[in-house]
């Protein structure tokens, strides 16, 4: 699995860098939000790219790919062959994903091509997506401003690919007990409303489209003639859980944090609040912590660019 040659970490704004220890704590409620319907769509879009170029490899692109837990899961939901390209800025978080999808499979078994490249996302453009038939991107998209936005929909339909984006926060989350909301403790309301703001703060490209990333992206798409479908993909964080508890706990020193960043008038009333909600986390009862997540599949128009482009998929058919 060879790292691009210039693998040196790209520069990065602090509010876009995440560690491997908070990737491992996330990856369970991550792989049980996400949308199969949207996965099936995209696993069926790949079966007809595969029958119109039988001789190409599938190629996928993993945008802001961390330690490779979205390429380990779709994989063996995609058809083969499959040819992956995994994409982030830090070093360190691409030699955990080779060695973590040393063992990586698709759908029929076989083992994907895998490449690793260092680069920074604000440089994305189109020729990057060159005769990839996939791009993916799993809890990306919210630190993206809308300029990039327009980039990242231009380049794939220039390409001519689909795309898949999970997990983009939705600016929403609440406490369930049976099944039912809770009725809110006091403050719910100001620090969600001041993280989201926080959200859309500059994170080294622009100010961040936070929770309107995901719906601004498929408006984008849908006006490039794509067919867009979304889904709600939120985390159920069941707090009788010790791992999902711990998780619980973390988006709540996050959200604290964030909020206080962004208020820091407020900050006696945000602790105050933090209080309460993490001794309900800690007490491990039977409420469900549920965070707003919404996922995106998108297919291109039937004739594209790419299609006719003479280094186009079409082409490397032949």
């Amino acid at each position: 699995m060879p790292t691009h040659p210039d693998a040196v970490d790209a520069p990065r704004h602090p509010d876009a860098c995440f560690d491997a220890d908070w990737l491992a704590l996330r990856a369970t409620a991550d792989r049980a939000a996400r949308a199969p319907r949207l996965e099936a769509l995209a696993a069926a879009w790949l079966q007809g790219r595969r029958r119109r170029h039988p001789q190409a490899p599938l190629r996928l692109m993993d945008l802001g790919c961390g330690s490779g837990a979205n390429a380990r899961h779709l994989a063996p939901r995609l058809p083969g062959p499959q040819q992956w390209t995994l994409v982030d800025h830090d070093t360190g978080l691409l030699e955990r994903a080779r060695t973590l999808g040393a063992d990586l499979r698709d759908a029929q078994g076989a083992k994907p091509q895998v490449d690793t490249r260092c680069r920074d996302l604000g440089t994305l453009a189109a020729p990057a997506l060159a005769d990839t038939d996939l791009v993916c991107a799993s809890a990306v998209l919210d630190l993206m401003p809308a300029s990039w936005l327009v980039r990242l929909a231009d380049a794939c339909t220039s390409t001519g690919c689909a795309l898949l984006i999970t997990l983009s926060v939705d600016g929403t989350w609440r406490f369930l007990t049976h099944g039912s909301a809770e009725p809110p403790v006091p403050d719910d309301a100001f620090v969600r409303d001041a993280f989201n703001a926080h959200q859309r703060r500059d994170k080294g490209l622009g100010a961040a489209l936070g929770p309107d990333a995901a719906p601004a992206l498929a408006a984008l798409l849908a006006a490039r003639g794509f067919d867009v479908e979304t889904a709600a993909s939120p985390w159920r964080l069941d707090l009788a859980a010790p791992p999902q508890a711990a998780l619980a706990c973390a988006l709540i020193d996050g959200w604290r944090d964030a909020a206080t960043a962004q208020c820091p008038h407020a900050a006696a009333r945000i602790a105050a609040w933090h209080a309460r909600r993490s001794a309900q986390c800690a007490a491990r009862g039977k409420e469900v912590l549920e965070v707003g997540h919404l996922d995106l599949f998108a297919s291109p128009p039937v004739a594209t660019p790419a299609a006719l482009r003479p280094d186009g998929p079409a082409a490397r058919a032949r």
